[in-house]
């Protein structure tokens, strides 16, 4: 199960290149792509879910290249896009705007209805299900948008700065989402945050200005640092000498 991008240009005006003859190649079920602000990871990650279409290269899910047109509907169902913001839908319910994402992708009504209860019951939102959407906190908007993924059953979530904002009891409940979803889903989630990066995810990716800047595993990763005790601080301390600036 890998997402490429292969040879990847982009640029949003004709000066300045986000991201000039990239490669990157991501085959693990848990994937932080780690960044500071600028980096290019929203950038990326928008690539990625076809938001946005690179000047050059090509991008694809299992070898699925949302380029060539009879593909793209089978790559926007396989790949789901979480922005930072969730937007409820005015008057409808959490039951019914997670059964509502599956029907843009193709469900039908009833087969999205029913799946939207399992999809609910995974990211612990089942008491909630009769709430209109907008009563919802963030923490709580954000795990309803992995439901609407669930039940359309993608095969990759990608979340950009899913934990942005939430308090330390949101986070934690999101942490353990994201080490059940492991088993069952592939996700990739970008942040600019370190903690817990050992716990939650199998595979690190470091983003400054457009370069990959290093690839490996957490324990890999924190092995840059010297030191350090923590694993916190050993994650701080890799961060920065990275980037090339404290966190």
């Amino acid at each position: 199960m890998a997402l490429e991008f292969r040879d990847i240009t982009f640029r949003y005006d004709r000066k300045t290149d986000v991201f000039s003859g990239l490669d990157l190649r991501i085959d693990s079920p848990s994937t932080v792509l780690l960044g500071p602000n600028g980096a290019g990871k929203s950038t990326l990650m928008a690539l990625a879910s076809t938001q946005l279409a690179p000047v050059r290269g090509t991008v694809t899910w299992l070898d699925v290249d949302p380029a060539n047109r009879r593909d793209r509907t089978r790559f926007r169902k396989a790949v789901a896009w979480l922005p930072q913001q969730i937007a409820p839908v005015p008057g409808l319910t959490v039951r019914e705007q997670v059964a509502y994402a599956g029907w843009l992708k193709g469900m039908s009504r009833s087969e999205a209805w029913e799946a939207s209860a399992h999809a609910l019951d995974r990211v612990r939102l089942t008491e909630l299900a009769g709430r209109k959407s907008h009563q919802l906190s963030g923490g709580q908007l954000r795990r309803m948008g992995i439901a609407g993924a669930l039940t359309h059953r993608s095969e990759l979530i990608l979340m950009d700065e899913p934990t942005a904002g939430l308090d330390p009891g949101q986070r934690a409940i999101f942490r353990s989402l994201l080490e059940d979803l492991a088993d069952t889903v592939n996700v990739v989630v970008s942040t600019h945050q370190t903690e817990d990066l050992a716990d939650s995810y199998r595979h690190v990716v470091v983003l400054d200005r457009g370069a990959i800047r290093f690839q490996g595993t957490p324990e890999e990763f924190h092995g840059l640092a010297d030191g350090s005790d923590s694993p916190r601080e050993r994650a701080e301390a890799a961060y920065a000498r990275l980037v090339g600036q404290e966190v």
